[in-house]
């Protein structure tokens, strides 16, 4: 793996561009160089980064250090920066602490692909031993092509997906235009017989009312929140975009610079007040989204919509497990290299009963 190369100049105009916004966000703070973090998160309308990355940064790790660590913090979309470009603006410096999801990066790191494949997981326990057990790839891609050091992995709930046309399953999905999440979710829908289509979360909406896209995968609270239950009719709760997991990275000669004693701080307030929490409301996220669009449930959140439920059945786990084993891990494997492969192997592998092969 190579370093991430920003030495083009439409890279430098667009630096120079960003900090521009950067400095009119007023992200740069007074506070010393070494104890005072600029920190981006993940989509600002969210859950994840309303409940637990935002107050985190904002207050419990500055509470935490008795005001020795200071942040500024924003969101990738309020910084209008496009989602897939947070780690590179990380590791050029641009900010300190960078979130994005995992699969908003592979044209950089395909490596982060064998972190989320479709239908791997369908349960928050098992997601999160795949996320302990992927981590050492996701340091090493971060590292070695970003700059950055990871602080932490974590789920938005289960991307499942909604449709504008009545589906009873999989099988429905044939011919179907549907709007993916990431690569792996775009192979394995096309290996259901679907048309995928990429297409921005805040474009969902207006492409399913107007019939550009029959569906689209998301997490079931985050459509929840967006709106979409307007805009289609059925929901299949099966995780069949992953778990869209978002990875928090600092700039590795950030990092660096900091004391021993800051760094222990941060990993350890990171893993015991944003991590944990974060994985604990996975574990109901997914199902209060389904009782808010369905009306299946008490809806915490306001008030329920009346989406059809589809219920999953064996053959739709069956079909979309020989999706993943014999197109979408193939595929993903044919990205990578052979010592990649083997850590996966080795460890989410061991995890999800499976073994991808080299090519």
């Amino acid at each position: 793996m190579t370093r991430h190369s920003v030495n083009t100049p439409r890279r430098r105009r667009a630096l120079t561009a960003l900090a521009a916004t950067v400095l009119g966000a007023g992200m740069v703070s007074t506070a010393s160089a070494d104890t005072a973090l600029n920190v981006v998160g993940s989509w600002s309308s969210l859950e994840l980064h309303q409940k637990f990355e935002q107050p985190f940064w904002s207050e419990t790790l500055p509470e935490a250090s008795d005001g020795e660590i200071t942040t500024q913090v924003t969101s990738f979309d309020q910084m209008g920066i496009a989602s897939g470009d947070v780690f590179r603006y990380l590791g050029d410096g641009l900010f300190d602490v960078g979130m994005t999801v995992g699969d908003y990066t592979v044209s950089d790191a395909p490596e982060l692909e064998g972190l989320d494949l479709p239908m791997m997981t369908t349960d928050s326990d098992q997601a999160r031993a795949v996320a302990e057990a992927f981590r050492p790839i996701a340091e090493e891609a971060l590292n070695q092509r970003f700059n950055s050091h990871v602080l932490a992995i974590v789920p938005y709930p289960a991307q499942v997906l909604f449709c504008n046309t009545p589906i009873s399953g999989l099988a429905d999905l044939e011919g179907k235009k549907v709007r993916g999440s990431g690569r792996s979710t775009g192979e394995f829908l096309e290996a259901l017989g679907a048309q995928s289509l990429n297409i921005a979360f805040n474009e969902v909406p207006g492409s399913l009312e107007r019939g550009v896209i029959d569906c689209a995968v998301t997490g079931s609270m985050s459509g929840y929140s967006a709106g979409w239950y307007d805009v289609s009719s059925h929901m299949l709760p099966l995780p069949i975009g992953g778990w869209d997991y978002v990875i928090t990275a600092i700039n590795q000669d950030k990092w660096e610079s900091l004391d021993p004693a800051d760094q222990q701080l941060i990993q350890a307030q990171v893993d015991d007040a944003f991590t944990a929490p974060a994985w604990n409301n996975a574990k109901s996220e997914t199902q209060r989204g389904i009782a808010c669009l369905t009306g299946h449930g008490e809806c915490p959140a306001g008030d329920a919509a009346d989406m059809t439920l589809v219920e999953p059945t064996e053959a739709d786990t069956e079909r979309a497990r020989q999706a993943l084993q014999n197109v979408v891990l193939p595929a993903w494997a044919s990205r990578v290299d052979a010592a990649t492969i083997e850590q996966w192997n080795a460890g989410v592998g061991q995890v999800v009963d499976l073994q991808a092969e080299a090519p």
